[in-house]
């Protein structure tokens, strides 16, 4: 497997002191290069389920691993916070449902930008190329309030591309798109992960968007937590 989860839980304390549980996963696996749609129920976990996997938000006990080169695995819980974000940077590209570009960045400088965190110099080349896939060669030196909220994403999925990632993670990627977009958006994503040869896990609430990728799951058949 590329991606495994093994016993992994995450609880959360509210301000009052009531510890809610989250996740409670035994297992969970994603092959390399597979595509697949994770839905559920609002507050039941999927964001936080993510956000585990990026190493974004630590699991309370459990393991997540990651197969990296070869044979090699990491365990993204051993890591220490520093290492998770280098660690992030370079193996896994993530889109926001919210798209948290730069404002004052052009489309062309966001997603160049997306590549800085891996310490590498950035690939001018391959950032136009990625913006060229997603429609918007002649508005790559626009600024986000110069685009449409479908064009921020398509440079959302443009950025979230730049490193080459092994894994790209995407949270309600199409939830404040019109239909058309949202398909365009999607389209966009698989076809640039096969491109970039990477696996992807898409949240998402729309069951007609789960179901064009190649594997559904429901996270209440693998979460024994109850969410929240």
């Amino acid at each position: 497997m590329f991606l495994q989860l093994q016993e992994v839980r995450k609880s959360f304390v509210a301000p009052e002191g009531t510890v809610s549980e989250i996740l409670d996963v035994p297992s969970f696996s994603i092959d390399k290069s597979e595509h697949v749609a994770l839905i559920g129920s609002s507050g039941s976990g999927k964001t936080t389920l993510l956000h585990v996997i990026a190493g974004i938000v630590r699991a309370d006990s459990g393991r997540v691993l990651i197969c990296t080169t070869g044979t090699d695995v990491i365990d993204l819980t051993t890591l220490s916070e520093a290492q998770c974000d280098r660690f992030r940077g370079q193996s896994i590209g993530y889109v926001f449902q919210t798209h948290h570009l730069l404002p004052g960045f052009s489309a062309l400088d966001n997603v160049l930008l997306g590549m800085s965190f891996t310490g590498r110099k950035p690939d001018k080349a391959w950032a136009q190329h990625l913006l060229g896939e997603v429609g918007l060669t002649s508005r790559m030196h626009h600024v986000p309030a110069k685009l449409s909220v479908g064009q921020q994403q398509r440079v959302a999925v443009a950025r979230a591309l730049a490193n080459r990632p092994r894994l790209v993670l995407a949270d309600e990627p199409t939830g404040s798109l019109d239909q058309t977009n949202a398909n365009q958006v999607l389209g966009l994503m698989c076809r640039l992960c096969k491109e970039a040869d990477s696996a992807l896990l898409i949240v998402t609430h729309d069951r007609a968007i789960a179901n064009s990728l190649a594997r559904v799951v429901d996270l209440a058949d693998i979460n024994r937590a109850g969410g929240g």
